[in-house]
């Protein structure tokens, strides 16, 4: 889908880098071992000792304030989470140095969905349901709203969503756009969320859920946090779980979804699923941003929501 706030910074990202802003701005942290850990859309992980971890803006212009988002709300929230999630310690602010905000982190452990997927159907469907039972709670009047429709109604996401799924049928990688598309129509014409706004995580992809021994463990990168339908994280059901756990996640996830959710539910799986298709290819083509990991889970997602209405 399209993103319109990307830039990317000119500044080299280095283990000296973030010791020098440690020594400046936290110098009880700044002889940690310091190393890379990750490059992710928005922004560079480097580790920080065994327990922490520095996270860095480097792209996206809207990366600064969602750090900030992060910064103040998981804290609060993260203590009622059944999963280990990057709490915020420290922030870091704009320098000479360095002149965007930056984060210190707990780090969590577990490898990413997209390169180890979940196995372990049942224990895996019982922890995202645990997971976002206790996410899923009223949120508060100043929670961030979200960024590209996140949370929002799906009517005004379907001009962007046609065109991606026309794109990517045209390319031979949706084997049954016309099925996909009956998914997302269905999704629209469901009725509305009517009650409150809820806290969402609002980005639950492949690469932003950690698993570990089959099952999932962690779930990474609240840059989107926000509020609205909680229909936009349950779609993650259809991405992340194997074939046979989508029902055990709803039989366990509370209080139940009814049927218009969960039919916005798939929509949104819909969106995320062409999303990492496109994705996906752009790295199989070497274009900058892609990212050939987003296959997989994307392809296999598609053919579990065509298969809800065959």
């Amino acid at each position: 889908m399209t993103h319109s706030d990307t830039t990317t910074t000119d500044i080299e990202m280095t283990a000296e880098l973030v010791r020098e802003l440690l020594r400046d701005q936290h110098p009880d942290l700044a002889d940690r071992p310091v190393r890379f850990g990750a490059r992710g859309w928005d922004n560079q992980l480097w580790r920080l000792g065994d327990d922490l971890a520095v996270r860095l803006p480097w792209a996206t212009q809207s990366a600064d304030e969602l750090l900030r988002e992060e910064h103040t709300w998981l804290p609060v929230l993260a203590p009622g989470l059944p999963l280990q999630i990057p709490v915020p310690q420290r922030l870091g602010e704009p320098s000479e140095r360095f002149p965007r905000p930056w984060i210190v982190t707990t780090w969590v452990p577990g490898e990413p969905a997209d390169r180890a997927p979940a196995t372990r159907a049942t224990d895996a469907a019982d922890a995202l349901a645990r997971f976002l039972t206790a996410l899923h709670q009223p949120a508060a009047d100043t929670a961030p709203l979200g960024r590209f429709g996140r949370g929002g109604p799906l009517s005004g996401l379907s001009e962007d969503l046609l065109r991606a799924l026309d794109s990517a049928a045209d390319r031979g990688l949706v084997p049954d756009p016309d099925a996909v598309r009956a998914v997302w129509e269905d999704a629209v014409a469901a009725p509305g969320w009517n009650g409150p706004a809820l806290w969402l995580h609002g980005d639950l992809h492949p690469a932003n859920v950690l698993t570990a021994d089959g099952t999932i463990c962690g779930v990474i990168d609240f840059g989107d946090l926000c509020s609205g339908d909680p229909a936009c994280d349950l779609a993650a059901a259809w991405v992340l779980l194997p074939d046979d756990a989508v029902g055990r996640f709803h039989d366990t996830y509370r209080p139940a979804a009814d049927d218009a959710t969960l039919r916005r539910a798939r929509g949104w799986a819909v969106r995320q699923a062409v999303a990492g298709i496109l994705i996906a290819d752009a790295g199989v083509h070497g274009r900058p941003g892609g990212k050939v990991t987003w296959g997989p889970p994307a392809e296999a997602a598609l053919r579990r929501l065509v298969a809800t209405v065959r």
